[in-house]
């Protein structure tokens, strides 16, 4: 396949999340001791806390444009197999010429959207699209969990796009949504020898350095450096957790059975090795539901801002290029006495290209954390719910079972006195 991966960029602010006091939950008494109210229980809390989140969505805008991934379809040809997902648009601008648009479009074609947009938009941040090859922990190239996976990730890097004020409305981006076939507008992008003049300029500009990066952004570039850690960090660590609870999984489902066969031997205890069997099933069905939610929640969102860390990188990296190319002419128009007429022109040009892009990665800044603490904040909320569930229903499994075990005094005086 032809396609080249484009690096990701993206923007963005510390995570700046509130330590949370200690949750205590009650069960029953509606008052507490001094007779304050009872707090809230985790699962009305989180619903709280999406409440107010939605609230705060729809008052943010009035959403013009909806896109939806959907159907993917496997192709086979002579030289290679490949994904053609189903793209669906629906919207009200008013440059459309129809409401509803429905194309077909493979991997590729995203990445094409995505190098025009950061062509034509150097410092806006362009959100992630999934990674080209394998991802980990997937066998298979085109098995259905990957699939799965890749689609999810396709359809909200198109909804991070329509979302946008600006990318939104890309002629780019209209033309993936509504164009029947793509290859045409493909082969209208820059040719070869202009995409290598662009690489040989912003690696001789990176070579160059910055005179003097802006405060602003020597803090931008710090935070990225500490956020792109952290994230890695996190998302490592939440793999490894789940690689062990598989591990423990596997334990449980071997346990479980062992007292089964046990009590066939043991007539006495036949009935408490019974009850352990059975919390011990239970108790590995949730733990089952458990890694799935982590791996289908958590996971994706952890490794989405991974790959926005890098993104945000290539931004920071962009940026610096475009003021390094005007320190250059700056400094060139300051030593030479010719042509300067025409070295002016190209000085105040680029000065204000330096200005646009700044401003330009200023504002998408700003957009950047909102979202990014938006998106954390909801699986977080949602993995704490989760936990909670997991532990109470596994809690109530072995409580059920100590209550099944525990004899009436009166019963237990008859069995002493027969003694």
């Amino acid at each position: 396949m032809s396609g080249q991966t484009v690096p990701a960029d993206f923007s963005g602010h510390m995570l700046d999340l509130d330590e949370d006091e200690d949750l205590e939950v009650f069960s029953k008494n509606t008052s507490l001791a001094d007779g304050s109210p009872m707090p809230n229980s985790p699962s009305s809390m989180v619903n709280q806390y999406r409440l107010e989140d939605e609230e705060e969505q729809q008052d943010a805008y009035t959403k013009d444009i909806f896109v939806s991934v959907d159907n993917p379809e496997s192709h086979v040809t002579a030289i290679e197999t490949f994904i053609m997902y189903r793209v669906v648009t629906k919207t009200t601008r008013s440059e459309f010429d129809s409401s509803e648009y429905e194309v077909r479009r493979r991997y590729q074609d995203f990445l094409w959207l995505r190098s025009r947009l950061e062509e034509n938009h150097p410092t806006l941040i362009v959100h992630p699209l999934p990674e080209k090859f394998v991802m980990k922990s997937m066998v298979e190239r085109f098995n259905n969990d990957f699939i799965e996976t890749r689609r999810k990730a396709l359809h909200r890097f198109l909804n991070k796009i329509s979302d946008h004020p600006i990318l939104s409305c890309s002629e780019h981006f209209k033309v993936f949504l509504t164009a029947e076939e793509l290859m045409s507008h493909r082969k209208q992008g820059p040719g070869f020898l202009s995409r290598m003049g662009e690489t040989v300029r912003a690696v001789a500009n990176s070579v160059r350095g910055l005179r003097s990066r802006p405060e602003e952004f020597t803090v931008m570039q710090e935070y990225v450096e500490n956020f792109s850690s952290k994230i890695c960090s996190v998302d490592k660590v939440t793999q490894r957790i789940i690689k062990e609870q598989k591990e423990y999984l596997d334990e449980l489902k071997q346990y479980s059975p062992t007292y089964t066969q046990w009590a066939e031997s043991e007539e006495e205890l036949a009935e408490p090795l019974k009850g352990v069997a059975s919390c011990v099933e239970r108790c590995s069905k949730e733990t089952e539901e458990q890694i799935q939610h982590l791996s289908e929640a958590l996971v994706p969102a952890l490794h989405e801002y991974v790959l926005c860390a890098e993104t945000l990188k290539a931004v920071m990296r962009r940026r610096d290029n475009i003021q390094a190319e005007y320190e250059a002419k700056n400094e060139a128009l300051a030593s030479r006495k010719a042509d300067q007429e025409s070295l002016q022109d190209e000085v105040d040009g680029l000065a204000d290209r330096v200005e646009l892009a700044n401003n330009a990665l200023k504002v998408d800044w700003s957009r950047w954390q909102n979202s990014m603490r938006t998106d954390l904040r909801s699986a977080f909320i949602s993995t704490s719910e989760k936990n909670v569930e997991y532990y109470e229903k596994c809690l109530a499994v072995w409580e059920s079972f100590l209550l099944s075990q525990r004899l009436e005094p009166g019963a237990q005086r008859d069995g002493e006195d027969a003694c």
